[in-house]
């Protein structure tokens, strides 16, 4: 092969290598848009109470039954949110056992899967006694969390404790208050009701629970 030929075979090559760099380009583009449009129908088919969609560092309220699960979005489809391994959606009466754990994860789950079937909204109410974060350091610090296993305490560090902290800096939970405003007895009530769900889901343990997952 002459010299003129090795510099057209090498061009040919070159080119080739670009065109196949380009369509793999093109390929990872086209998988982005794709699950970017998943996580939006996924959260505009979610049963949400108002028109307003979420935007990332918002809190997120959900209904389950008898008490409210909350997270906080972070864009695309996605919450951050803190779950003892009895919070699940379409749980029932069995996800109120999260009374009883003392550790939860904090993960990152598409809104829809958090939310199931129940329904859920925007919930920033302590706006009007707080200022929020910055988006971009509320966002960093959920992140960053994402994965770890924390102690978990209905009264002193639930759900709605860990997304307040996160958009105010200070962890605080209406839902707690408002019970101990109601009375002990609306405390005792959730109990008997986490104990039934334990009787009968077979008694398992929140350590048991947590080793299936």
């Amino acid at each position: 092969m002459t010299e003129t030929e090795t510099r057209a075979a090498d061009k040919t090559l070159h080119a080739e290598q670009r065109e196949a760099e380009q369509t793999r380009r093109a390929q990872r583009r086209r998988r982005r848009e794709a699950e970017e449009l998943s996580a939006t129908l996924h959260t505009s088919m979610a049963p949400f109470l108002y028109d307003d969609e979420p935007k990332p560092g918002d809190l997120i309220e959900i209904f389950r039954l008898g008490y409210q699960h909350w997270a906080i979005y972070v864009g695309r489809g996605y919450v951050i949110h803190l779950a003892p391994p009895s919070e699940l959606a379409g749980a029932g009466a069995y996800s109120i056992m999260s009374m009883m754990c003392e550790k939860a994860v904090i993960k990152k789950d598409p809104l829809r899967t958090v939310v199931g079937s129940d329904r859920y909204h925007i919930n920033n109410k302590l706006d009007n006694k707080y200022d929020p974060l910055p988006v971009s350091k509320i966002l960093r610090e959920a992140e960053r969390k994402v994965g770890q296993e924390v102690s978990y305490s209905v009264a002193r560090s639930n759900c709605e404790h860990f997304v307040t902290k996160l958009r105010y800096g200070t962890p605080e939970s209406p839902q707690v208050q408002m019970a101990v405003t109601v009375g002990v007895g609306a405390l005792v009530g959730m109990g008997l009701v986490a104990g039934a769900a334990y009787l009968f889901s077979g008694s398992q343990s929140c350590k048991e629970r947590r080793s299936e997952q």
